[in-house]
């Protein structure tokens, strides 16, 4: 098998999960990594005994909630294809992270809860795969409880999405009357086993032809005769599977199981194979010309989506996540950044599984592996050979909620802006400095956000800290030309702070306020994001 780093690109399917909160994204998870043979056990997520916790959720708080608060990234081999799983935080005060998360999936799988259909949290993160063409599979789960109507949800999908959705598969039943799956392409009946009395999982049991004998095992006439006609249906009313529509984002494959019971999962498994694109061209600028980026190029490039600090917590250490674009990256290698021009010996790069990871030898486009450094790389930065190739930068938005911070023991301010400038270069809030004042304000979409924040400086820095209102109610980036920049922060000294790239920003006490200032100064931009990188 040629090693070229375009045949190994295109054995990569790098895929992000996205979905509202408890739709059951981290158990799909566990049981995709169980079906391609990387874990021995899914770990329930309220599972009791370390032996049990879940693999993707290694943050404290994530184990005491049971939610996943942090993207994290796991790596298998399964049926000659390498899976690249990006995890991504359910909880919608952490779309910046999932937003991020997003940049580096060549593919995403949206989970719907079967009883609950498209919630609002699925419709943002699913705008933002639009928003940068991810095509998207869609799983609904939990068909093995009380669920509606599945051609509703169809229709659902698309009404809300304007997707055509095409089923792969159609159930028969849900909740208590819930017996399996047919394959409509192939005919084959596949049986879901309930548990026994002693509660015991005892499998699955094989495909069986549906036209055949053995399905008076599975289905009664009825059930037979009322699966064969609503597929029928469905066949008749929904668009066939057409993999280009699928690959430009018009259509969406959709596919039923449950991920508790592990039923479904291997099918989904084999779609991601089969259908899921390999990582493509890359648009970026080389010595400021446009140009494309393809992942069999010599040259290795990549950039960085996330920082994480402290997975380790008996090693400080810190560490880029980096979507590698182009090129056969190898252990020792040297990469420069591009808009520093630092160059950084990667001699202990690392393959990802969650918390867990393993030195990484070589790696291809598609792959993500982690840089320890200690402040050198940020969310943002384009690293390459040459140091000359850029990506697009990640964007920063404009927080929904401002609080100040201050540190309980006043010999501690020093180590608070540390753990402050740390925490905002992983991107898990945003943190302002205000021109006047000795407090930081900490600026984040919801509120869940400054509790993971005051729980990792507690744990991982010793700081407690308290978080107070703040006077301003909204921040945005100016820009403008350097005497009108220089005329508006000499006049707004008070409203002025700057962020973690030093770059000026406008705090606002109300959106009232923001609007006149806005009105009032036409030649200054006001920005609700601001490009990383």
């Amino acid at each position: 098998m040629s090693n070229s780093p375009a045949a190994e690109a295109a054995r990569r399917r790098t895929f992000a999960i996205i979905s509202h909160p408890d739709a059951g994204k981290t158990t799909l998870t566990e049981n995709l990594l169980l079906a391609g043979g990387a874990i021995r056990a899914a770990g329930a997520v309220r599972a009791r005994g370390e032996n049990r916790r879940t693999r993707s959720d290694w943050m404290k708080i994530e184990r005491e909630r049971g939610i996943s608060v942090s993207a994290s990234v796991m790596t298998f081999d399964h049926a000659g294809l390498m899976f690249n799983l990006l995890d991504t935080p359910g909880h919608e005060d952490f779309s910046e992270d999932t937003y991020r998360t997003l940049t580096a999936a060549d593919a995403a799988v949206m989970v719907l809860d079967a009883a609950k259909g498209i919630e609002p949290q699925t419709l943002k993160l699913f705008e933002v795969c639009r928003l940068r063409d991810i095509p998207i599979v869609t799983f609904i789960n939990k068909m093995d409880r009380e669920a509606q109507d599945p051609i509703e949800l169809l229709d659902e999908i698309a009404s809300k999405l304007a997707l055509d959705p095409a089923p792969l598969y159609w159930p028969a039943g849900s909740g208590g009357r819930f017996k399996g799956m047919l394959d409509l392409r192939t005919q084959q009946f596949l049986p879901f086993a309930k548990k026994t009395a002693d509660n015991k999982d005892e499998g699955h049991p094989a495909a069986v032809a549906f036209k055949g004998n053995a399905m008076v095992s599975y289905l009664d006439p009825e059930e037979q005769a009322e699966l064969e006609e609503t597929s029928m249906l469905v066949g008749e009313a929904s668009k066939p599977f057409d993999p280009q529509a699928f690959l430009e984002g018009h259509m969406t494959p959709v596919f039923f199981g449950s991920a508790l019971r592990h039923f479904g999962i291997d099918q989904l498994l084999a779609g991601l194979g089969a259908y899921a694109p390999p990582p493509k061209a890359v648009a970026a600028t080389k010595g400021g010309e446009a140009t494309h980026i393809a992942p069999g190029d010599p040259e290795v490039t990549g950039f960085v989506f996330k920082v994480q600090a402290n997975m380790d917590p008996n090693h400080r250490d810190r560490i880029a996540f980096l979507r590698l674009c182009s090129g056969k990256f190898a252990r020792g290698m040297k990469l420069k950044v591009q808009n520093t021009g630092r160059q950084l010996s990667v001699n202990a790069p690392i393959m990802f599984f969650a918390s867990d990871r393993e030195l990484a030898e070589e790696a291809f486009a598609g792959d993500v592996i982690g840089i320890p450094n200690h402040g050198v790389l940020r969310v943002g930065d384009s690293l390459s050979e040459t140091g000359a190739i850029r990506f697009a930068g990640l964007p920063n938005f404009a927080p929904e909620i401002l609080q100040r911070v201050r540190v309980k023991d006043p010999l501690k301010a020093k180590h608070l802006k540390k753990a402050l400038e740390g925490l905002a270069e992983e991107g898990v809030t945003q943190l302002f400095r205000p021109q006047f004042g000795a407090d930081f304000i900490v600026g984040a979409v919801g509120q869940l956000q400054f509790e993971v924040m005051a729980d990792r400086l507690a744990n991982e820095y010793q700081l407690e800290v308290q978080f107070e209102a703040s006077p301003f109610a909204e921040a945005r980036w100016v820009t403008a030309a350097k005497a009108e920049l220089e005329d508006f922060v000499t006049k707004h000294k008070t409203a002025m702070a700057t962020d973690i790239d030093d770059q000026p920003v406008f705090l606002a006490k109300s959106a009232w306020e923001l609007g006149y200032v806005i009105e009032r100064y036409p030649q200054v931009a006001f920005h609700r994001t601001r490009e990383r990188g």
